[in-house]
């Protein structure tokens, strides 16, 4: 049951960074340009998704720490193949432009979005006095 609570809190998280993409290249990027909208967008959905972990944990409600540990990591691995299933089979994206992100250039912070991702769990439950 745990396994599938974890799936349907990550599978909340898509379309916030859907919409959150979106708000970057709608509205961010023609404010502030590319460089600044990325990482005011990579910080924002750093935000979106710890709120949104914080708000849940508690219907997850993980035994210890370690279990938290394993469904941080688990959003990590789904994250990581939905982003290059995506782009690759959807999108038609090269693998340059799927690795671009990881880089950090540009104002890129997708590597510490996946950080946030990774341990958005353990930190919620702990913030929320559930470990």
């Amino acid at each position: 049951m745990l396994h599938l609570r974890a799936l349907v809190l990550w599978s909340a998280i898509i379309p916030l960074a859907i919409a959150n993409g979106l708000f970057r290249d709608l509205v961010l990027v023609r404010w502030l340009g590319g460089t600044a909208a990325r990482a005011i967008s990579g910080v924002l959905l750093c935000a979106l998704i710890g709120a949104w972990t914080w708000q849940t944990i508690p219907w997850l409600a993980p035994r210890d720490g370690r279990t938290c540990a394993v469904v941080g990591l688990g959003w990590l691995a789904l994250t990581i193949g939905f982003e290059f299933g995506f782009g690759r089979l959807v999108a038609h994206r090269t693998w340059d432009e799927l690795l671009r992100p990881y880089r950090f250039a540009g104002g890129e912070l997708w590597p510490v979005v996946l950080l946030v991702v990774a341990l958005a769990p353990w930190l919620a439950a702990r913030v929320r006095g559930l470990l």
